[in-house]
């Protein structure tokens, strides 16, 4: 039986693709930094861990106490929407630390066990805004573009010891706690200057017509971490799709 350890469990994309492998079998190891039983109450083959994915002393307790594992999914993330000019470059390398080098450091801790045994699948969820730009997400977007390169990179570096390596990349997804997982509220980085421009972008927000649920990213997830072959990317939702394919 297999196992699996997914990061950014506590609510969204991480939940639905915790519940995901669950269902189809294999021991899930779901993280996030402050556990919570009510989300994903005990079961067998599922342990819940606390694991903060910017701390190394956290990341070696839950690889740990993980054990030998056949697939990583690193979903943590945070999110920051609106114009650079304000973002304070703290909350900038914040989002860098979770989304770019929380993804590395996890990447890093497993690498040498599936070397050894020469197999595994490493799933890094990014974004759609890897595919097609957007504004209003400019530091959000470096974040996650940094990993798509390193994703890339490392799949042709680990393919000599048979270990896979894959991108997942959501569209839009209203439903998701994307916009809650920063101290920064949208209103506070959207200046007067920016108003106008910021405006029809935020209505289109508002009613997408094309949007990715949780459940389509849990389904790219499960196809990337199952997958033999040598495809790195898989879009997941109807309008990341239609990016890829226009891209």
């Amino acid at each position: 039986m297999k196992t699996v350890l997914i990061t950014g469990c506590s609510s969204g994309y991480g939940l639905k693709t915790a519940r995901r492998f669950h269902a189809e079998g294999w021991n899930v190891i779901a993280t996030m930094r402050a556990p919570r039983r009510d989300v994903l109450p005990s079961a067998d083959r599922l342990r819940v861990l606390a694991l903060d994915v910017t701390d190394p002393d956290s990341i070696a307790a839950a690889i740990e106490e993980s054990g030998p594992i056949d697939a990583l999914v690193n979903n943590a993330g945070v999110g920051v929407v609106g114009a650079f000019e304000v973002t304070p470059m703290s909350h900038v390398r914040n989002v860098f630390d979770t989304n770019t080098f929380g993804v590395m450091a996890m990447t890093q801790a497993v690498i040498p066990q599936f070397r050894a045994r020469r197999s595994g699948a490493i799933v890094n969820v990014t974004s759609s805004v890897t595919l097609a730009s957007m504004p209003l997400a400019a530091a959000y977007t470096a974040s996650k573009t940094a990993i798509s390169g390193f994703t890339g990179s490392l799949a042709h570096e680990l393919a000599a010891f048979n270990v896979r390596v894959k991108l997942v990349e959501p569209g839009y997804a209203p439903t998701t706690r994307f916009a809650h997982n920063t101290t920064l509220r949208v209103e506070d980085l959207i200046p007067e200057a920016y108003a106008e421009f910021a405006a029809p972008i935020f209505a289109q927000f508002a009613a997408p017509s094309l949007v990715t649920t949780e459940a389509d990213v849990a389904e790219a997830v499960w196809r990337a971490a199952n997958d033999l072959s040598a495809q790195l990317h898989f879009p997941a939702g109807a309008d990341a799709v239609a990016l890829a394919r226009a891209s």
